[in-house]
């Protein structure tokens, strides 16, 4: 995995489950999600998913708009690394996870 990449993924998704979340919005630009839709959708918590679409929204990756987020990556780098991960995921799956846990140096 190239060190752009390892960068990102270290900087920007703290969790397989901060990752299912990205890949998930990023693959429904065009819908707005609450944390609760979203939950329900992933088979998850509401507020683990609060928490992550916050901190994507922080680090802008998401747009909130009251109590909805919608995946909308403020620059096109970051467009770019969202698709280089999800790329990523599809074809190494086993590296993107053991980046996130801290196995992939």
């Amino acid at each position: 995995m190239d060190p752009d990449l390892r960068a990102f993924i270290r900087q920007s998704v703290p969790s397989v489950l901060a990752l299912e979340v990205l890949l998930f919005l990023r693959a429904r630009p065009a819908e707005s999600w609450t944390s609760e839709s979203l939950a329900r959708a992933l088979r998850n918590n509401a507020s683990s998913c609060d928490a992550i679409m916050a901190a994507f929204a922080s680090r802008g990756l998401l747009v909130r708009r009251g109590t909805d987020y919608v995946y909308a990556p403020e620059t096109p780098a970051l467009e770019l690394m969202a698709e280089r991960l999800d790329h990523a995921y599809r074809e190494r799956r086993v590296s993107v996870i053991n980046a996130i846990v801290g196995k992939g140096a």
